[in-house]
């Protein structure tokens, strides 16, 4: 399914669509303000699963990061966020970045197998923010462009479609999407660290 939204007022119908898809365990492929993301409920271990055989990725050494709405939602899946980080985070979010913090014990088990940290991300895009706020806890996501060469330069959402749409249950179109990924910055020490230099600039 090809599921229109307009980025800027996303409709509530639409918006509902896509959480009905999440909700039932679904895989979507969604706009971020970087590039197309691939992704679903965190909560459903099917749809993980099913998400890193369409990457070919194993779980266990997936570096897949959550989506959450704001920034009181990011702290349900993160522990001990010091002042430095939370500042800076402040100053970034909504925006293209990556936080790298240490998991809490809301994050599923699925996830803390190898690691005890999770990457956070609150996109600067309403389409994919509404659809976490509705669902009620976070998304999976995953970029579409960091391993698949394919996708590197694919920026419009209808030849995503045509490209996936045997394996997804939806593709968000909600306009061109970028092919530069976030910038990636790990939280999990006492100062923050710059791990990817990505389309998010700031001073650490």
């Amino acid at each position: 399914m090809l599921l229109k939204i307009h980025p800027e007022t996303p409709g509530q119908r639409q918006v509902q669509k896509a959480v009905e898809i999440l909700k039932n365990g679904g895989v979507i492929i969604f706009p971020t303000d970087t590039v197309y993301g691939l992704g679903c409920d965190i909560y459903n271990n099917k749809a993980v699963e099913r998400v890193a055989r369409i990457k070919g990725i194993n779980i266990e050494k997936a570096n897949f990061s959550f989506i959450c709405h704001n920034l009181s939602h990011l702290t349900d899946y993160a522990k001990h966020v010091n002042n430095p980080s939370f500042k800076l985070m402040k100053q970034c979010l909504p925006g293209p970045f990556t936080f790298i913090l240490e998991a809490s014990s809301n994050v599923p088990r699925i996830f803390r197998s190898r690691k005890k940290t999770i990457g956070i991300r609150i996109p600067d895009n309403n389409i994919i923010v509404e659809i976490v706020r509705e669902l009620g806890n976070a998304v999976l996501t995953t970029s579409m462009h960091d391993e698949d060469e394919v996708l590197d330069y694919i920026t419009d959402p209808e030849l995503i479609h045509e490209q996936y749409m045997s394996v997804v249950d939806a593709v968000i179109h909600g306009g061109f999407g970028g092919n530069k990924p976030s910038t990636v910055i790990d939280c999990t020490g006492p100062v923050p660290q710059l791990v990817r230099q990505g389309i998010g600039q700031v001073e650490i």
